[in-house]
């Protein structure tokens, strides 16, 4: 086993919480006009927990999303991220901690199409103290993680939609960060690629023990999370699967 799977192998006998949100609201200014978007949210999420954010378009998931994931700062409330409290961070620490912390995972891939398989990988190792050598190595593990280990010379153009997003996972877990947080990660693909990200996703729950957090529009996705959480008019609640 190499270095990349012995680190993301291990997990902890009983989960603790690496996301908790506590009492955190967000409003946006648009002219004169207040929008509330979340309210009062308080949410905890274990080590190795699988949970799907659904709702309807405007209904704050991304919004809350990008707070897990430091990218946004809410109004009041913490987020308190594998024992570190975002909220109390500036800027330019933030910015580390995202880097070092958070995986992402988008809707539309966004790979660097002058680079090829692996150096799209490689590249959120590139400010890190690792050596060239071992960058290469940790990318290298990342895509055989994926299945993706024949495709590392192809550049994006020549890799099918699901391919792509492939390429995109095995980037977000190069740094083995605490957290997984996927917007839409299926919303751009065919049934088929869909089924297959889906189920990649799955196995990077259950046999390496990422949390993961993904908002998605599409029951059948969310329906592959262990959880599911609805929002409504910035208002959180636990939805029931057979709602679905």
């Amino acid at each position: 086993m190499n270095y990349f799977n012995e680190k993301m192998s291990s997990a902890s006998e009983v989960p603790q919480p690496i996301v908790r949100v506590e009492d955190v609201s967000k409003s946006y200014r648009r002219g004169i006009q207040l929008i509330e978007v979340l309210r009062n949210i308080f949410l905890t999420v274990p080590e190795g927990d699988f949970v799907a954010l659904m709702g309807p378009s405007g209904s704050g998931k991304t919004t809350l999303l990008n707070m897990i994931a430091g990218i946004d700062r809410p109004d009041n409330g913490k987020l308190i991220i594998g024992g570190t409290d975002i909220t109390a961070l500036i800027e330019s620490e933030l910015s580390a901690w995202r880097a070092s912390h958070v995986g992402f995972i988008f809707q539309f891939y966004n790979l660097i199409p002058v680079l090829n398989a692996l150096e799209n990988v490689e590249l959120p190792l590139i400010l890190t103290s690792l050596s060239r050598s071992s960058r290469r190595e940790h990318a290298v593990a990342a895509l055989h993680a994926v299945g993706l280990a024949d495709r590392m010379d192809h550049y994006p153009s020549q890799l099918s939609g699901g391919q792509q997003q492939k390429v995109a996972i095995a980037r977000a877990i190069v740094t083995d960060p605490l957290i997984l947080v996927a917007d839409e990660p299926t919303g751009d693909l065919d049934k088929v690629s869909a089924n297959e990200i889906l189920g990649l996703l799955a196995q990077l729950n259950t046999e390496f023990h990422k949390t993961i957090l993904m908002v998605t529009h599409d029951p059948r996705a969310a329906n592959r999370a262990k959880r599911i959480l609805y929002l409504d008019k910035g208002v959180l609640a636990d939805s029931l699967r057979d709602e679905f």
